[in-house]
């Protein structure tokens, strides 16, 4: 494989490329759910993320990543513009600048 940046040239083999380093990469894998908070969709996958939340999905018990947005409810993957607004920063905004309006 072939790569090339602005000034360096470099062709790697294949066992250049799918070699890790030893050492660096975490062993503690374990299934994750991630919840979208904004469309309630769940996703089951492997990950070292921390948490203390707990759910059930498909008869057994997961750990539980809650996220605000996912590929489910991004508007770049939906397609749908949607306002997310978890911190009320929109209507906060529109207070301040109210008496400007015309």
């Amino acid at each position: 494989m072939y790569y090339e940046t602005a000034r360096l040239h470099v062709t790697l083999t294949k066992k250049e490329i799918l070699h890790m380093k030893n050492g660096i990469h975490p062993e503690n894998y374990r299934l994750v759910v991630f919840k979208d908070m904004s469309n309630d969709e769940v996703f089951l996958c492997k990950s070292t993320a921390e948490t203390k939340d707990t759910i059930e999905y498909e008869g057994q018990e997961y750990p539980l990543i809650k996220m605000e947005i996912s590929s489910t409810s991004h508007p770049f993957y939906t397609g749908k513009v949607k306002l997310v607004d978890t911190a009320g920063r929109v209507d906060k905004f529109m207070n301040k600048y109210k008496k400007f309006a015309k």
